[in-house]
């Protein structure tokens, strides 16, 4: 049996996007119902998961793995910021708090709940 938490509380809102938003960004609201890529240090609201000439399709909820730099974050309840090409990292202050459910050194991802 594999363990999986794919689809657990998923949400996947559509959003027009800015011109620097592509699929594997992080994203924060821009203007009215248009999102745009965060710069390092960002709180993120979402995953591009899927982008197209005018508009982006953003996961704001449920489980995801991306890469991450400088420190590994610890499991459990970590507060996590946009750093660059689509990763996170670690933070003390800023961002925002997930649950982390698994860490790979190897791989330098980290998987959690938004």
């Amino acid at each position: 049996m594999k363990v999986s938490f794919e689809g657990i509380g998923e949400q996947v809102l559509s959003f027009n996007k800015a011109s620097d938003v592509s699929e594997g960004a992080l994203v924060k609201m821009s203007t009215n119902s248009t999102v745009k890529s965060c710069s390092a240090g960002d709180r993120f609201m979402g995953v591009c998961i899927a982008a197209g000439d005018s508009f982006a399709e953003v996961k704001t909820a449920g489980y995801v793995e991306l890469g991450y730099t400088d420190d590994a974050p610890a499991v459990g309840y970590a507060k996590l910021a946009a750093s660059t090409a689509g990763k996170v990292k670690a933070v003390t202050s800023g961002g925002a708090e997930y649950l982390v459910i698994k860490v790979d050194s190897t791989a330098g991802t980290v998987g959690f709940i938004m």
